[in-house]
């Protein structure tokens, strides 16, 4: 179980000093390792990497996802134009496997400006990447057939390859076993309650799905029996949720009724809209795992600051 850091800590992540330690270089080897792995992996299926956008008239909206906490949305003009930082990619990722390449994957910077109070959980930044995919006519089952080759096989190839570095953590990491179990989320709430991720966390000894969690108006929702086709991945040992994904919303109407629901403009999602409209958007499912959170885990360290040579923690801006 990983306990929340100390602002004493905290304080020393963000020392540019950090960059000389052993430690940080460790983490660093780590990560190039499992970021080669993961994209040697989606390259061989035949995914095509896409560089990220940055900028743009429509993100993620984030809500009415139930852990939200965005304090700040930030918006710039250029060119005349209103844009918005990115947030995730995934209306970026919806219109592009409809109209372009079926199988795509981004290293995506997003920027979410946490509440500060997340400051010592030691899972959240306000500038992160995810390893973020799409496919289009994918489903859910696909995705975990996918990650879970990407997480297991990651975590063996830092084990084989990486004896020094996870000594010099004092990380005992643990290879988990496939297929990972499925969990509702409705069942965890009855018996956990609301802090059920953290307490399926901490009793875990591989990562876990867990399906059906009502959020955003791109997530596949069936209208009849109100089961939301999506999904998130719990990662062991106190470290909670890495990834988040889910099969998509492609029919016009629908995606317009959930639209006026959550209380989103139309106008951010226009060409979203007209492809649904004009029935070229096309069924997909997807998913971004977090970089630094799955980082933060295979290392064993305390806090997700650590991860970063300049680390972006909720509440604190570094001198670089």
């Amino acid at each position: 179980m990983k306990s929340q850091t100390s602002l004493y800590e905290i304080s020393s992540l963000t020392s540019v000093m950090r960059i000389r330690d052993s430690k940080t270089s460790a983490v660093l080897k780590i990560q190039s390792r499992v970021l080669k792995t993961m994209t040697d992996i989606l390259l061989a299926k035949g995914f095509q990497w896409v560089l990220p956008v940055i900028l743009a008239k429509s993100t993620d909206p984030l809500w009415p996802d139930p852990g939200y906490s965005i304090e700040d949305r930030i918006e710039v003009e250029i060119y005349g134009t209103r844009v918005k930082t990115m947030q995730s990619m995934i209306v970026h990722k919806r219109i592009l496997v409809s109209l372009g390449p079926e199988k795509i994957f981004i290293l995506s910077p997003n920027i979410r400006i946490e509440s500060r109070k997340r400051m010592t959980t030691g899972k959240h930044l306000y500038e992160f990447t995810q390893l973020d995919l799409e496919v289009a006519y994918a489903k859910m089952k696909d995705m975990f057939t996918l990650f879970e080759e990407l997480v297991k096989e990651s975590i063996e190839d830092v084990r084989r390859e990486m004896h020094p570095e996870l000594e010099l953590l004092s990380r005992d990491l643990r290879i988990p076993t496939v297929p990972f179990k499925v969990y509702k989320r409705a069942e965890l709430e009855k018996e956990y309650g609301e802090d059920w991720e953290e307490e399926i966390s901490n009793i875990s000894k591989d990562p876990v799905w867990v399906t059906d969690i009502p959020r955003q108006f791109y997530d596949f929702q069936d209208f009849e029996t109100g089961e939301w086709r999506n999904y998130d991945l719990i990662l062991p040992e106190g470290y909670g949720e890495v990834l988040s994904g889910a099969e998509r919303e492609y029919e016009y109407e629908k995606i317009l009724k959930k639209l006026e629901r959550d209380g989103l403009r139309r106008d951010d999602y226009k060409l979203l809209l007209d492809l649904a409209e004009k029935k070229l958007l096309k069924p997909s499912a997807g998913a971004g795992i977090g970089v630094e959170r799955f980082i933060r885990y295979i290392c064993g360290l305390k806090h997700i600051g650590e991860v970063q040579p300049f680390p972006r923690i909720p509440g604190l801006v570094p001198e670089l």
